[in-house]
Order: C-alpha cells, then structure tokens, then sequence
C-alpha cells in the first residue's frame, strides 16, 4: 500500500510545476525563458487558444508544435544559445506527454512564473534604499558620536529591509495563488500543497541568489556615505598597489600621502593576508595609515593588534566595545585602537 502511494505521488501531475519552473529559469544547461514576461505569457496563451479550440488534428501535437515554434523563433538570432535551446526544446518534448502536462505548463508560465518575476524585481537591489536616510537622521542628531550606531544600523537595518520586502512580496504572490487554485476544477488539497511549496522553493532560491548579490556591499557603502557625509574628499588608490587587503576608500592628507579605509564585520582570518601590506610597502606607496572600522571585534586579539599595528593599521572599534577598553589600557595596544566616534575628527586632523 505504501509503495502504492508512494508511485502515484511521484507520477502525480502537478510535480510537474517545480520540474518546469526549474527548466525554464535555467540559464547554465537551457535558456533562461521564465525571466523573459511577454515570451512566457505568449507561450502560455498561444497554447490556450489552441486547448479552447474544437480541432479535429491532433491538439497536443499542434500544441507542441507552436511551443517549439515559439521558441525557435525568439533564439533563431542567437547561435551562442543554439545547443542550450535544442535541449530545453528536447527535455521539454519528454516532459510534456498529455494534455493535462500542457495545462500544467501553462499554469507554471503564468501563475508561476510571471508572479515569481515580479515578486523577485519589487525586492530591492541594493540595501541602501532603507539605510540614507536613517543614518543621515543619526548623524545630523547626534554628530560623529552616532557612527558606531551608523555603521551597525547600516547592516541591521538594510539585511531587514530587504528581508522584509521578501517576505511582503511572497506573501502577496503565495495569497493570489492559493485563491487561484480553490478556484481550480478537479484539483485536490494534496495538489495545491504541491503547487504551492514548488512555488514557495523557487521563490526562495531566487530570492537567496538576489541576497547574495547584495551580500557584503553594505559596509562598504557606509563609508562612502560617511565621507560623503562630512564632505571629505576621496583619493584615487595608489597606482600599481597589490597588497592582499581590500580598501573601500582613500583619503589624501596634507602632505600629500594617502590613507586607507576598509570597514568590515571581523577581521577574521584575513588579518594574516592584511600583515602583507607592511610598513615598507606603505611607505612606497605613500600611504601613512590603514585605518580598519570593524563593527564586530571580538576575534581582535592581541597579536592581530600588536602585528597589524606595529605597520600602520588603526582599528576604529565601537565606541562600548569590551576589546576597545581592554586595548586601552594595555601599554602596548593603545596605541593601535581608536573609538569609531573619533574617526571624522581623526580624519580632519590629516587633511
């Protein structure tokens, strides 16, 4: 009995929503068509034209015919796609054998698809829709004192801003499907389960994709806006520099040398990577200073301080940190330490 079930769950139809929505949208083994909303919504309704149609040929085989066609005519220009096209026109042709097949496909164009590319192009690109204006609230209210709280709002605030926006945009599109399919004839409660989380599994994985794009500019962006700010003018980097360490921005001082600015999470294992910009490959670049603003500093330990430190690199740590205390009162770290609320005034200092 079990295996029984098992076989009719495998062979049921609308399995056959996530398998479409997987072969359309990819772009490495076919073309990517589910990104594209009007060939989707030609396909989907040309296929229903001909389903609604009394014909006395053989429907499905008009049916794939015209999605072949359809198809074929969109890349007929492109040659690089040509052998991603055949397979997707191929797989396609093993994966739609009846009549209910096409009106699977035609409900994962349209009520798939086409709601899952709007859904995913109404999430924000970029985290800094949510971030300027609180953090220029901040700082015009509490002055260089509200940077450590900035730097930290800025990543909080833009992961959660984006996070939100997800989770309204898949609300919205999960609604309108649920409501689609109990008006759907001959379709059981186990049949929406199916449709519904193959939807709620695409929209994830292509939400996670878009995440990830964004993923590790938010604190790079703060201290363009920071400078930005407080109208600090920034430098261009030293010609031919290649030190393994990563720099957001630069600052020419006023003797004509130049400091270097990265803000990061943690410094983590890369800090050995960073030891390779030592003193001597500063000084023959005319750079005076790193200045590293970590919003998370827990793993700063001694060394990382004192081999980091004794070649230019200031830490600028939130202005409660635990470490930023410890390192100074310790005769032989202090000097390597700074609070975030002294970066601006620092910074002037050398201009």
């Amino acid at each position: 009995m079990k295996a029984n079930v098992f076989l009719n769950n495998i062979q049921n139809k609308w399995h056959k929503v996530y398998w479409f929505s997987r072969m359309l949208i990819s772009n490495d083994k076919y073309v990517a068509i589910g990104k594209e909303p009007k060939l989707l919504s030609l396909l989907a309704s040309s296929l229903k034209v001909i389903s609604n149609e009394k014909l006395t040929t053989d429907i499905l085989k008009l049916q794939k015919q015209t999605l072949k066609n359809i198809i074929q005519e969109r890349y007929k220009k492109t040659s690089t796609r040509k052998i991603r096209v055949e397979r997707l026109l191929t797989d396609l042709d093993e994966m739609i054998k009846t009549a209910e097949d096409v009106e699977v496909f035609i409900m994962t164009c349209e009520n798939i698809l086409l709601p899952l590319q709007q859904a995913i192009s109404n999430i924000p690109n970029d985290d800094k829709e949510f971030t300027l204006n609180i953090a220029k609230s901040y700082l015009e209210i509490q002055g260089e004192k509200g940077l450590a709280t900035v730097i930290t709002l800025w990543d909080d605030l833009g992961v959660k801003g984006c996070l939100t926006a997800e989770r309204t945009e898949i609300v919205r599109a999960f609604a309108t499907l649920r409501i689609l399919l109990s008006k759907t004839n001959q379709i059981t409660e186990d049949d929406k389960d199916i449709v519904l989380t193959a939807f709620t599994q695409e929209f994830e994985r292509r939400a996670g994709q878009k995440r990830k794009k964004r993923a590790g500019g938010s604190l790079e962006d703060v201290t363009d806006f920071i400078l930005n700010f407080y109208r600090i003018k920034r430098a261009s980097s030293p010609e031919h520099f290649q030190a393994d360490i990563e720099i957001d921005n630069w600052v020419k001082t006023k003797d004509g040398w130049l400091i270097g600015i990265s803000c990061k999470r943690t410094l983590r294992e890369r800090w050995k990577q960073v030891s390779s910009a030592e003193s001597t490959i500063l000084s023959k670049y005319k750079i005076k200073y790193i200045y590293h603003i970590l919003t998370y500093d827990e793993d700063l330990s001694d060394e990382k301080l004192t081999s980091l430190g004794g070649h230019r690199h200031i830490f600028y740590l939130p202005d409660e940190s635990r470490r930023l205390k410890y390192a100074e009162s310790h005769v032989g770290l202090k000097d390597y330490v700074r609070p975030i609320s002294e970066l601006i005034n620092d910074l002037q200092k050398q201009l």
